[in-house]
């Protein structure tokens, strides 16, 4: 499909022009294509568009700070929506160095009133909230915040709610682990106000004397090494202030357990309970307090981390034993074309860079957005809205999303922001773009290629938008270039005759695509589908491992989500773990080991750092062979006769989730998650009734033949619960309708043979009302229609507990194992 890069607004043309006034482009040395010669230093380490401002996640109100026009449109908006009254709390006060307390008061829990209450902060109101999000989070507990004010307690996350989270958490870790000396790690990406949630945390946390490992300056890390540290240190866990690649003015905390995964909602729980039982203590007694450990509270180390770079060192040493073998090392560092990193945000670089640097491949990559900003350097930004509005409006730093544009054809309205026709021009066909999210654990492979490959690229159902001239920039989907991965990874092991070694496990989240379950069953791989959410995939890795230490000798068995038990084998090892939103991560031949001795098939989170070494490699190797990653796509397709060839994705968004207004943000987003609610419940009380034995396929067809007469179901052979949302599966294509874990949306997955049929159904489905119509009562009756998600909700817990590796975690004596 054609997508057009021209920009849209006058916003991005103005982004555009600024910097061609701001920076100076270094022009690479090459005389062609086939002789060009990359130097490190013939590319700018940076490009932003903005005014050169120091760079720094503090507001704090001062609309000087602004970085660009639009950021400044976006904070004086902010400004005019927040009432003084807000504006005027300093209960919670980070500039304060000393060791002090918190004081949350009965009157905090009541809304305000200026007469009646003017100390109200309608708490009991966030905590009902917060409550709701944590019993479907994918990925933290996200919301918008007030990036000026950040107390602001009408929104999902503010200081009060970090503080009441952390001290709740501190408290649970208090009841399970008695006298125990508890470690735990801080980090952050770049997101507004996040260096000040990491100091709240440190210091609530050494006021309950744990000790908080952060780097040194609270300065940033990537999402992948806090995770990594946490298993790899034996951690009690850690906080890690981001929200994925959301929208700028959103925020949470991904609460990583003693295995650096990310809470499953029954551990999240257990601190909300703790959260009501403060709120309880003080409608009993009128107070309570939290306390703030001094700034530099010995519990608070960043002498630790910076003794060991980082974890550089260790992660170097995990890579060698994995995707930075010999192989891919030599591939990488034979190529003569840069691999270019589009560093979202860009707290990666401080970080990823030193790894490259360990590996010494580091001049073989060029960075865009070196420097970090909680903007996000403008990407996904605009001033006018999808409806034609004009306002602030964010798309998020998802490069894969696609929207209607202003010419009525399909774009990529985020790549749009990207400048990338400028951007990109010294650079040669075939040089592969990687665009990573704020913190660092999604990644997009997206290529340079001319457009004589269109009808190639049509072929294997690949996107791209038209640079200059000749040039495209083609955008696979994650569906589609970790297919090109886990094909490359596999070659290698059999090549390296260790293929034989183990039976190969591949763990993927139902939304990801059908074609890995075909190329999976080709090569000799089983498959465990899961809901949607890295956690998940990490549920399951412990399960294996659980089965590993207690029956070495034994088959392993594992329970997927669609209620199938699938034998791995014995020693089973895992040759790729992912889903479709861009998160992998691959396994070693040997199992990874902590400091203490537990052991691991993988690790817990996704990786972009990993993904890079292993994409680089990928790129250097078609090269070699004089291959596309389109053309790659194509033969892989046709050697493993992959049938559902195509995958689409739409994402229907019911409000905009940047509106400053939060009394209109809330009213919005609450008839949002009605309408998101409304479409689940009707697909999903269908797979529920199917499951209990409550109605057969056919009736099911009937239903949705009634309810959307221009789609076809006579091919329908089954529809599933998945978890977290429905699976309608045909003979030729799968439809999944799930709603989303983090807002109110509605996701609709298509995956089989015809992308203009996955389309329509797709988008038919997913903006469905979910009227019931006389057909559906027919057959459903109301009760089972009321219960259906309750009835959900046991499904999943039974397939979450079911095996469940629920061995305690046992702190070790970390003066000894850390020296701390």
């Amino acid at each position: 499909m054609r997508v057009n890069l021209g920009l849209q607004n006058h916003h991005a043309k103005s982004i555009q022009n600024t910097e061609k006034q701001t920076q100076k482009i270094g022009k690479p040395n090459y005389v062609n294509i086939q002789n060009f010669s990359y130097q490190r230093s013939n590319f700018p380490r940076n490009y932003m568009p903005y005014f050169g401002a120091n760079l720094t996640t503090e507001t704090g109100g001062n609309l000087n700070k602004a970085r660009s026009p639009l950021e400044k449109m976006l904070f004086e908006s902010v400004e005019s929506k927040t009432p003084d009254y807000i504006k005027a709390i300093n209960i919670i006060d980070m500039s304060n160095p000393d060791a002090y307390s918190i004081t949350l008061k009965k009157e905090y829990l009541e809304p305000y009133d200026a007469v009646k209450n003017p100390e109200g902060m309608n708490l009991k109101e966030w905590l009902a909230n917060y409550k709701k999000e944590a019993l479907v989070s994918t990925a933290g507990i996200r919301g918008s915040q007030n990036v000026l004010h950040p107390s602001d307690p009408r929104f999902p996350i503010n200081l009060f709610g970090i503080a009441l989270a952390t001290e709740a958490k501190a408290l649970a870790a208090e009841d399970i682990y008695k006298d125990k000396d508890l470690v735990k790690i801080a980090g952050r990406e770049v997101r507004y106000n996040s260096d000040k949630m990491v100091d709240l945390i440190a210091r609530i946390q050494a006021s309950h004397g744990i000790k908080t490992l952060t780097t040194e300056d609270r300065e940033s890390m990537p999402i992948w090494m806090a995770s990594f540290l946490a298993f790899k240190l034996d951690l009690l866990g850690g906080e890690y202030v981001t929200s994925s690649h959301g929208i700028s003015v959103k925020n949470a905390t991904k609460d990583l357990n003693s295995q650096g995964s990310q809470y499953l909602p029954e551990e999240s729980m257990k601190f909300v309970e703790k959260i009501e039982q403060i709120f309880k203590h003080i409608e009993e007694n009128g107070s309570y307090d939290i306390k703030l450990s001094a700034n530099n509270d010995k519990l608070i180390n960043s002498d630790y981390l910076k003794s060991i770079n980082n974890g550089v060192d260790l992660y170097v040493e995990y890579l060698k034993k994995g995707v930075a073998n010999d192989v891919n090392l030599g591939l990488i560092k034979q190529t003569n074309t840069p691999v270019v990193i589009e560093n979202v945000g860009g707290s990666a670089y401080k970080t990823l860079d030193k790894v490259l640097q360990r590996l010494d491949i580091a001049d073989k990559y060029h960075w865009l957005n070196t420097e970090e900003d909680p903007f996000f350097h403008g990407i996904g930004k605009t001033d006018v809205s999808p409806k034609g509005k004009k306002e602030f409006y964010d798309y998020s730093v998802d490069a894969t999303i696609i929207a209607k544009g202003a010419n009525g054809k399909p774009s990529f309205p985020v790549i749009e922001t990207m400048g990338y026709d400028e951007k990109l021009k010294e650079y040669p066909v075939g040089t592969s773009v990687l665009i990573t999210d704020p913190d660092h654990d999604r990644l997009t492979i997206t290529q340079i290629q001319t457009k004589s490959d269109i009808p190639e690229l049509e072929k294997a159902g690949i996107d791209y938008v038209e640079l200059d001239g000749d040039r495209i920039l083609s955008v696979p989907t994650a569906n589609q270039s970790f297919l090109l991965i886990m094909d490359f990874w596999a070659k290698q092991l059999r090549e390296s005759e260790q293929w034989d070694n183990h039976p190969r496990l591949m763990i993927k989240t139902t939304a990801s695509a059908r074609s890995w379950d075909e190329w999976a069953e080709k090569n000799d791989v089983k498959v465990i589908n899961v809901p949607v959410g890295f956690k998940e995939i990490a549920n399951i890795m412990k399960k294996v491992e659980k089965q590993l230490d207690e029956a070495p000798d034994k088959e392993v068995i594992i329970t997927d989500v669609y209620g199938k038990d699938v034998n791995l084998g014995i020693q089973p090892r895992l040759i790729f773990a992912g889903e479709e939103s861009g998160g992998m991560i691959i396994g070693g031949e040997d199992l990874i080991e902590s400091k203490t001795g537990r052991k691991a098939i993988a690790m817990r989170e996704k990786s972009a750092g990993e993904s890079i070494i292993i994409a680089s490699a990928l790129a250097s190797n078609l090269k070699n062979a004089d291959k596309t990653l389109s053309s790659a796509l194509n033969e892989l397709y046709d050697s493993n006769n992959i049938i559902s060839r195509y995958d689409v994705r739409e994402d229907i968004t019911y409000y905009n989730e940047s509106e400053p207004d939060i009394d209109k943000l809330k009213a919005a987003k609450k008839e949002g998650e009605e309408k998101r609610t409304k479409n689940d419940i009707f697909f999903l009380t269908m797979a529920i009734a199917k499951n209990q034995g409550q109605i057969e396929l056919e009736p099911i067809k009937e239903i949705l033949s009634s309810t959307f007469p221009e789609l076809k179901f006579d091919n329908l052979q089954d529809v599933q619960f998945v978890g977290d949302g429905t699976m309608m599966i045909f003979d030729n294509k799968s439809i999944e309708i799930r709603p989303s874990g983090t807002d109110a949306k509605t996701k609709a997955y298509g995956v089989g043979e015809d992308k203009n049929e996955l389309k329509k159904y797709a988008q038919t489905m997913g903006q469905y009302s979910g009227d019931r119509n006389q057909t559906y009562n027919k057959y459903i009756s109301d009760d089972l229609y009321q219960n259906s998600k309750k009835t959900s909700n046991r499904l999943y817990q039974e397939f979450t507990d079911k095996g469940a590796n629920n061995q305690p975690f046992v702190p070790p004596v970390y003066y000894k194992t850390l020296g701390l």
